[in-house]
């Protein structure tokens, strides 16, 4: 097994709220308050290779849906010495607009993701609204001109991409949503992406409001509970500004230091 190093690129941020970020947030009887929302997409390093998860939002795109553009996220790979044009392998958690908003500006990449997260945003259902909210059109269109090259890579519950990086299908928020696990230094990282925005979604049992199967994400929760319960392991949520806090070390030397947070088992804070 590799030690993978992890690294999780804070790219954008926005002030949101929870009766707009939870799913029927008037359920639970509490009022309402703001609170920030992070931006993430993550770097796995090891083995003599370096994968991207996720590609994060298109600045214009960002812009113009609200959110504040931190960096753009191919100038961050770059900060870190990684050119995107040249990166052979891009995980995709799932196909919304924050995680597949820059897919053309890796080219070289074989994508890789759940068979059922291609063929439901390739398929007659992903235009209706309460989906395509979601997603930008152009770039629904990227991933599938990604797949008629031959460049995508799908599976179905589980796959091992080899040295202890293995992906496992929860669907939920979307309909084929993954997550990773990881082998590090002194343990395992699990990166929920959108199977876990925030982790109070696990500790209070509270779905976000982007379903696609409420049970399905339900079911995710109950998974990342046992995983993150298991000794010598750390979850990392998806769009929670504690993630920060959770995980101190930052980058060095590379311009943006304050956005790259090192995933670190041992030195996590809980």
């Amino acid at each position: 097994m590799t030690d993978h190093e992890v690294l999780a690129v804070r790219y954008g941020t926005r002030t949101t709220t929870r009766a707009e970020s939870y799913l029927n947030w008037h359920v639970y009887g509490e009022p309402d308050e703001a609170f920030r929302m992070d931006y993430f997409f993550w770097v796995v390093r090891g083995g003599g290779r370096t994968t991207v998860v996720d590609c994060g939002f298109d600045p214009e795109v960002g812009r113009r849906r609200g959110r504040e553009v931190l960096v753009d996220p191919v100038e961050a790979l770059a900060a870190l010495g990684i050119d995107a044009a040249r990166v052979d392998r891009l995980v995709v958690s799932h196909a919304h607009y924050d995680h597949i908003g820059n897919l053309d500006r890796f080219p070289a990449a074989e994508i890789v993701m759940t068979a059922r997260e291609l063929a439901f945003w390739t398929g007659p259902h992903a235009g209706r609204v309460q989906f395509a909210h979601a997603t930008e059109p152009d770039e629904i269109a990227a991933l599938a001109r990604a797949a008629e090259e031959g460049r995508v890579t799908t599976f179905s519950g589980y796959c091992e991409l080899g040295d202890g990086f293995a992906l496992m299908e929860v669907g939920g928020h979307t309909p084929g949503q993954l997550i990773a696990r990881i082998t590090a230094t002194s343990g395992e990282v699990v990166l929920a992406a959108d199977a876990l925005h925030f982790y109070d979604e696990l500790t209070e049992d509270r779905p976000f409001f982007v379903v696609a199967d409420l049970e399905a994400m339900y079911a995710g929760f109950d998974t990342l509970r046992d995983l993150a319960h298991r000794p010598r392991r750390v979850l990392v949520a998806g769009h929670d500004t504690d993630v920060g806090r959770r995980f101190p070390g930052r980058a060095q030397g590379t311009g943006i230091d304050d956005l790259v947070i090192r995933i670190d088992v041992e030195g996590s804070r809980r």
